[in-house]
């Protein structure tokens, strides 16, 4: 089971946790895409978890349309904790659309930020 090496996982104990502020800020700090991988829907330890973070991860690709970096780069995923080859199927898969869109415009714009100083 191998996922792309450029990944950051970051563990919380319910998807329900994570908040569009989190999603943004990993855009802040320089990630391409930010993909969110929970229980399966209507399975979640903590009831309705997943559903909370499906429309925060929702709430955020709307934001990240507005302000122009493509809410396509943020999306979350339903699978079963024992189901690792298809987390490393959806790694894939994040990773291949994030190649394909490129570097997020945020990243690029820090970037010429720190080169023209």
């Amino acid at each position: 089971m191998k996922i792309p090496t450029n990944f950051r996982i970051i563990r919380v104990p319910c998807t329900g946790r994570v908040d569009v502020i989190h999603i943004l800020r990993a855009f802040e700090k320089g990630a391409d895409g930010v993909y969110v991988v929970g229980c399966m829907e209507g399975d979640c330890h903590y009831n309705e978890g997943n559903f909370r973070a499906r429309k925060r991860v929702e709430q955020a690709a709307i934001l990240l349309d507005k302000i122009g970096v493509g809410g396509e780069r943020v999306k979350m995923f339903n699978l079963s904790a024992g189901d690792g080859p298809l987390f490393a199927q959806y790694s894939i898969e994040m990773d291949n659309i994030i190649r394909n869109l490129g570097p997020s415009p945020i990243r690029v714009a820090r970037q010429n930020k720190k080169n023209a100083a």
